[in-house]
């Protein structure tokens, strides 16, 4: 039983990878073909780029993760690997959670309508807000990667001092759990900066939508379409990132009461989902995109039209 559970998830697992691989890809090639096009790129399509490839990264780095747990279990109890995985995981999951944020930061600022004067301070500098907001995630990054590799140093110090395998087991617990505190203590403010968004854009639609029925009744305006849109894509991530961070902690708490290998095996399944199911609905959520993927989908049907590309098909007529 088991092992036909670990085929389903395994195949899952491939599944997520090719449309995390896929649909970020996509959103990096569509942006930077409109960019050489109009020689010139809007900030937010810079974010969205920036965000695909850390994204990319992320996902080749879960099922690598995954690949090594499976084909080289022994690897991670090195200290070179394990230093390796954990900057790599940390630096990853710094830049997609951020860049996310700062997504919906943008998307809050040019979409929001409130009277209050620090907002529209902040509106019309938007760019400058975006960039000093991202500036400011590098400092975090550093000091976020220097207490990582504090508490590595440590927790090898601590196992060279008492090599019983009891105590290096203990050790490697306590180290995973502290690790997951410190990422969790720096990951907790781009969470809670795009919650807030979410929470803003909803009461800035409550109030519009209220405005509105003193003026047009029954009809959906610009603003409102706006602003649902990017509501869509933040409470997306909100819970993609939710149940990709749970995870996490999933892994490192839970990995003693089940089979281990199950238990990677789903929390990188479940982990995957996050950056290849968000790809999907920044595509939906933006309209280039959206117009660019039904464009190529239109042409993979003419293409492979009957199932049968069209090249073979007038090679078998003429024949």
């Amino acid at each position: 039983m088991d092992g036909v559970i670990k085929s389903i998830f395994t195949f899952i697992l491939i599944v997520e990878f090719i449309i995390g691989n896929a649909g970020n890809s996509f959103i990096v090639l569509v942006n930077c073909i409109d960019w050489v096009k109009r020689r010139k790129i809007s900030l937010v399509d810079q974010i969205l780029i920036a965000l695909a490839i850390s994204r990319i990264s992320l996902v080749w780095l879960i099922f690598g993760s995954w690949c090594v747990s499976v084909f080289f279990p022994a690897l991670f109890a090195t200290e070179k690997m394990l230093r390796m995985l954990t900057n790599i995981w940390t630096v990853t999951n710094h830049f997609s959670v951020w860049l996310a944020a700062s997504l919906s930061t943008f998307y809050f600022l040019k979409i929001a309508n409130f009277s209050n004067s620090i907002f529209l301070y902040l509106k019309w500098r938007v760019k400058k807000v975006v960039l000093v907001l991202l500036l400011v995630t590098l400092v975090l990054l550093f000091l976020n990667i220097l207490l990582i590799n504090i508490h590595i140093n440590a927790s090898i110090n601590g196992y060279r001092g008492n090599m019983t395998c009891s105590s290096a087991s203990c050790s490697f617990t306590r180290f995973s759990s502290v690790i997951a505190l410190t990422n969790t203590v720096f990951i907790l403010i781009p969470f809670i900066l795009s919650l807030a968004t979410f929470l803003l854009l909803t009461f800035s639609l409550w109030k519009h939508h209220k405005k509105m029925q003193h003026t047009v009744k029954g009809s959906r305006d610009a603003s409102t379409e706006a602003h649902s849109g990017v509501m869509k894509t933040v409470i997306t991530f909100l819970l993609l990132y939710s149940i990709f961070f749970l995870t996490f902690f999933m892994s490192v708490w839970i990995s003693e009461r089940l089979e281990e290998n199950l238990i990677i095996i789903l929390s990188e399944m479940m982990g995957m989902a996050y950056p290849s199911g968000h790809s999907c609905f920044l595509i939906l959520g933006n309209k280039k995109l959206r117009q660019a993927s039904l464009s190529v989908l239109w042409w993979l049907r003419y293409r492979f039209k009957d199932g049968e590309p069209s090249g073979h098909r007038e090679f078998r007529e003429s024949s």
